[in-house]
């Protein structure tokens, strides 16, 4: 992988993720653009203890744009993009429109290939596989912020989960906090460990589900599996089989793997409603461990948390959405119209030719 840093013309960081060594990347952003201005702070509610991000300048970001002028593909001769050259492998910048930028954080986009017709799904391993590099380069690159406290990488795929463009790519966020979602999980591994006399959650839930009826698929160094408590109709957690805390800590044997599970697993969400039907919208998120202090979380440390990927659709059916209404918005409890078993064995049936 060659990596190669550069600025747009309003001062964002761009850099580009190479497979050949010897790819050169000058091109020069010769758009007319102003400085960017964020308006992005953290409120954080007192009531429920979590924190929410105030970001009123994105309602002017870019909103389903004509697909000749998608700013996530290359320029091409007058028409001038996000990326200043005319080809790329993988690239990642800073979000224009973020959620979080200076103390409050950092967003950015990360475009997994050029070909604006693809998907992940449609990656080769080998190109799956710099994804990743970047995933983790960001990840090691954006902890070493003073105001970052987590980092999660992610994709929001398809219309129906509210993306406005649909070129193939993910974002990063870098909070200035560890997210809620996050806190639970600790909390709950330190009320376990101290239950168990040091047991790890994680690899307690590791072992039941590898022994369960709701393994999806199963590498050497990977396992993917439907979890007993599903929140979603088609949920799908991926974990390395050795537990480590962040991307970082991933040896060259399960990054080898990855990308074959990985591309796999996109694969069979493809297939889940039939042939014909249109491509399964999903989100895909990596949880790691906050690079912050725990010392709220009495008796935990990084090397206690599990990272792996969930990923999941609002898709139950065929033509039918899973929306949160009352009860999970309202209340943070979810009803779930399919059994986890029927998924994972819907998810077997399916693998991709």
């Amino acid at each position: 992988m060659k990596k190669t840093s550069t600025r747009l013309a309003d001062g964002r960081e761009l850099i580009y993720y190479d497979l050949r060594d010897d790819t050169v990347r000058d091109a020069v952003d010769r758009r007319p653009l102003e400085r960017t201005v964020t308006t992005s702070e953290v409120r954080r509610d007192p009531l429920l203890g979590d924190s929410v991000a105030i970001a009123s300048h994105r309602q002017g970001r870019t909103y389903h744009p004509p697909k000749d002028e998608c700013p996530l593909c290359p320029s091409q001769g007058e028409r001038l993009s996000e990326i200043p050259d005319s080809s790329y492998d993988v690239v990642v910048f800073e979000n224009r429109f973020p959620s979080l930028a200076g103390d409050s954080g950092r967003c950015e986009v990360v475009c997994f290939t050029s070909d604006h017709n693809s998907s992940f799904a449609d990656l080769t391993e080998e190109q799956a596989r710099l994804v990743l590099d970047a995933w983790t380069d960001r990840t090691s690159e954006l902890s070493h912020l003073p105001s970052v406290e987590q980092v999660f990488c992610f994709e929001n795929r398809g219309a129906e989960i509210g993306v406005t463009l649909g070129h193939p790519h993910g974002q990063i966020y870098a909070y200035p906090f560890t997210t809620p979602r996050t806190a639970q999980m600790l909390r709950s591994l330190a009320t376990h460990k101290e239950a168990t006399g040091g047991e790890n959650l994680f690899d307690a839930v590791l072992e039941r589900e590898l022994a369960d009826e709701r393994v999806v698929l199963e590498g050497e160094h990977w396992v993917a599996f439907v979890p007993y408590a599903a929140h979603w109709p088609y949920e799908v957690h991926l974990y390395p089989k050795r537990r480590v805390p962040d991307l970082l800590g991933l040896d060259e044997e399960a990054r080898t793997e990855f990308p074959k599970v990985y591309l796999e697993l996109l694969r069979r969400f493809d297939r889940i409603f039939g042939e014909g039907e249109p491509p399964t919208p999903y989100i895909a998120g990596w949880h790691q461990a906050p690079f912050g202090a725990l010392e709220e979380f009495e008796g935990v440390n990084r090397d206690d948390f599990a990272l792996h990927l969930e990923l999941f659709t609002i898709r139950r059916t065929s033509g039918k959405l899973k929306f949160l209404a009352g009860s999970e918005s309202g209340m943070d409890v979810f009803i779930n119209d399919i059994r986890p078993e029927a998924a994972a064995q819907r998810l077997r049936e399916v693998a991709s030719s």
